[in-house]
């Protein structure tokens, strides 16, 4: 049972830092006013934010297979970290491609990538309320 413990507390410790990545994102979009600046920063901080996406997929698969039960906490995490996983990507390649003369996508960018970090936000804390729920 200690098992279970520690793998059940490593994945919620790795979906506070998952959670802490993104709010660092978004303070980022908003305090950073240089877009190359920001741009580098959140280059930098995507392989992370996918590679611990990861360990909260994988921590999350290996507490599902060991208490064999499937809930609807279960099935709604599943389609929350894949779209958490894709709205990133969408936000990545939306930013790679902006160029540092290209003054109209830098500020729709911001505008965009508050929404998706806000968005990212939201999804974490609805999964967490939902699953005390049930």
């Amino acid at each position: 049972m200690e098992l279970m413990h520690s793998a059940v507390q490593t994945h919620i410790y790795t979906i506070y830092f998952f959670l802490a990545i993104m709010v660092f994102n978004l303070y980022s979009v908003y305090k950073e006013k240089e877009f190359i600046v920001l741009a580098k920063r959140l280059k930098f901080l995507t392989p992370l934010y996918h590679s611990i996406n990861a360990v909260v997929i994988y921590t999350g698969t290996i507490v599902a297979f060991y208490a064999q039960t499937f809930s609807f906490t279960i099935a709604l995490m599943i389609p929350a970290s894949i779209f958490l996983l894709v709205i990133e990507i969408k936000r990545y390649k939306k930013m790679r491609v902006i160029k540092h003369d290209q003054i109209e996508l830098q500020n729709e960018f911001y505008i965009y990538a508050k929404k998706i970090y806000t968005i990212e936000i939201s999804v974490i804390i609805a999964v967490y309320i939902l699953s005390k729920v049930f």
